[in-house]
């Protein structure tokens, strides 16, 4: 089995996308990250995906100092309602995909894996400079220049096969292979239990999804 690194945050998109790098046949390893996130409950809600998943996973704790200025490690600050602007909002995270992916990238050719796996997605999204096509495109053509396996070898490729789906349809795709959604959370402002605010933008993409696709929302607002 080809083995492949699936970012998984332990919210709908990540796990959705680790179910599908399953059903391809990847042995996956899930790669978290703490880096001082508000909603430290989706953490947990990784290490029960990966578990009931039957899948290797790691957190990487980073510094909390690293990530600054966003309203996602800024308790100071207020998680803004959804509000349709195509403005970046504050829940911005500086260069987050791009850590995380470098990261990923180490890992997998530590592990002599040649695909990662982003749940990103260009439909319906914050507006995040790190989830469009040509980031991904451009990091896949950096990790080919920036790694021996990918200058000696067969190089890497970077999946994101959510990029061009809706929630409906990302929701419809977990539930064809089998994801347990009640597992994930999703709520950027979520509390300690996993409770969801139901008002944030990923909220807002979460319940639209499962209205959309006429399936139940397991998730629980407080």
């Amino acid at each position: 089995m080809q083995k492949a690194v699936v970012l998984l945050s332990g919210g709908l998109d990540s796990t959705t996308c680790l179910a599908l790098a399953k059903s391809k046949g990847f042995d996956c390893y899930g790669l978290s990250f703490s880096y001082g996130q508000r909603h430290s409950a989706e953490l947990l809600a990784a290490e029960r995906i990966a578990q009931g998943m039957g899948v290797q996973h790691k957190t990487v704790n980073l510094d909390t100092g690293l990530f600054v200025g966003s309203a996602l490690t800024d308790h100071q600050q207020s998680i803004p309602d959804f509000n349709g602007s195509e403005d970046i909002p504050a829940t911005y995270v500086p260069a987050r995909n791009t850590i995380f992916l470098a990261m990923a990238l180490g890992f997998a050719e530590s592990i002599s894996a040649r695909d990662l796996f982003i749940g990103v997605s260009f439909i319906d999204y914050s507006h995040y400079p790190d989830c469009r096509p040509e980031f991904i495109a451009a990091f896949q053509t950096m990790a080919n220049l920036a790694t021996k396996a990918g200058v000696e070898e067969d190089g890497f490729t970077i999946h994101a096969p959510l990029q061009f789906l809706n929630k409906v349809q990302t929701v419809q795709l977990g539930i064809s292979l089998g994801v347990d959604y009640s597992l994930t959370v999703s709520c950027y402002q979520a509390n300690a239990t996993g409770q969801a605010c139901g008002t944030c933008d990923s909220c807002t993409f979460r319940k639209r999804g499962f209205a959309g696709a006429q399936i139940p929302d397991p998730t629980r607002y407080f």
